[in-house]
């Protein structure tokens, strides 16, 4: 519904991992240099570990993409708890070994032909396994001794190994798994990425997405997703795409910080009042895009400016005193609106003789009171599209500065690369 909304070509903040998103922040570039060493090696174990939604299956689906599958096969699973057998059957099916009715001796030597025939061709063979934490001790172990498998001292299966933070735990204080230990040639843990690197993550996202800077998010809105976040890409994505389908919803073309509090409270359980769209009559909110509009006579509905003063009236019936002369609108104080009030009263008092005493009295108290109204309302209205031109050129400021700021952060970070 938004992408739709805001001209996107797809959905950037989706929970999907999908490589076309990948983003290197600091903690991916590390892990993506110790795979693309572990790659290079071509043997033995690497390991990543980091928490849920810390972009583990994303990092390597986009090694995955990168990579020539020409000189190498590469085969991905994802794991619940299974055995030593069963580890190694489902491994084999990735591969695209046929494995209906063998037992795990025959199991074993098809896997191992299967991986001499790649080897004959020049390809090398890459096993990638997604949630270890879920993989028993013997499961594990049955893993390093696919490992073992050789042609001319060259090792045929290398395998990388993503679990959340317990594998990593369980993999450094298990007394089963010490020869594992000892296969693992590298290992690093995702960390959540730093408060500086959120603006860019978000910004990357929705420009991979189409995006044309609508609509405008303000510099608040990164630090309050990180505050609220820790950093977390997943979690980041989740809370994003609750928002921009809240502008969606309320036609927002700025995303700003209490928008955001207002998803985050409806996250939380709380009553959020949804802000109806904007209708073909209602004003424009923002003063910046509101066009001049043509002098009007009064009315109770139209805007109002401040009025001229008034002569004393002729005699005539109290409907001619309904006619209000307007000038260009200024800013009117309390004490306008009464010496105004008082100007009228005054100039009016010469007219009392030529009426009658009951219509010219209430004529004119309706006069006052209409012209004191018309006062307070132009007054507060004044006062709002004063803050509200103030408030959106902060924003302009703000936005401007945190395109400036990425601008830098992106050639610092080719500098450094």
């Amino acid at each position: 519904m938004y992408d739709t909304f805001y001209g996107l070509n797809g959905r950037p903040f989706q929970l999907t991992p999908d490589p076309h998103f990948y983003f290197e922040s600091l903690t991916h570039r590390k892990a993506l240099s110790y795979l693309g060493y572990g790659l290079a090696q071509g043997e033995g174990f690497i390991v990543i570990t980091g928490d849920v939604g810390a972009g583990k299956t994303t990092l390597v689906s986009h090694l995955m993409a990168t990579i020539d599958k020409a000189r190498l096969t590469a085969a991905n699973i994802v794991t619940t708890k299974l055995d030593s057998e069963d580890i190694v059957r489902v491994a084999a099916n990735h591969f695209d070994i046929n494995t209906d009715h063998m037992d795990k001796a025959q199991l074993l030597s098809a896997f191992e032909e299967f991986l001499h025939a790649e080897a004959r061709a020049g390809r090398r063979c890459l096993l990638i396994v997604d949630e270890s934490q879920n993989l028993p001790a013997g499961a594990l172990e049955e893993l390093r001794m696919l490992s073992n498998f050789q042609l001319g001292g060259q090792a045929l299966l290398q395998i990388f190994l993503l679990g959340q933070p317990e594998f990593r735990d369980m993999l450094q204080n298990s007394n089963q798994l010490e020869q594992l230990r000892q296969r693992v040639i590298a290992h690093h843990h995702l960390e959540p990425m730093d408060a500086e690197e959120i603006e860019p993550y978000v910004t990357h996202r929705l420009s991979k997405s189409g995006w044309s800077g609508r609509p405008k998010i303000t510099s608040s809105v990164f630090r309050l997703l990180y505050s609220e976040t820790d950093g977390v890409p997943r979690k980041i994505n989740a809370l994003m795409s609750r928002i921009l389908l809240m502008g969606a919803i309320e036609h927002a073309e700025m995303i700003d910080q209490p928008m955001v509090e207002r998803v985050i409270a409806d996250l939380n359980g709380e009553d959020v009042e949804i802000a109806a769209p904007p209708t073909a009559t209602a004003e424009p909110k923002n003063p910046l895009w509101e066009k001049p509009k043509k002098a009007q006579t009064a009315s109770t509905d139209a805007p109002v400016s401040a009025p001229a003063p008034v002569p004393a009236p002729e005699p005539a019936s109290a409907t001619e005193h309904e006619v209000v002369n307007l000038r260009p609108p200024q800013a009117p104080t309390e004490s306008a609106a009464q010496a105004a009030g008082t100007r009228i009263a005054s100039q009016a008092k010469p007219a009392e003789s030529a009426v009658a005493p009951a219509a010219s009295d209430k004529a004119m108290a309706q006069q006052i009171d209409i012209m004191a109204k018309r006062l307070s309302r132009m007054e507060t209205r004044m006062n709002d599209q004063e803050e509200n031109l103030h408030r959106v050129l902060t924003l302009l400021v703000q936005w401007v500065e945190s395109d400036v700021r990425s601008k830098e952060s992106y050639v610092n970070a080719g500098r450094a690369a």
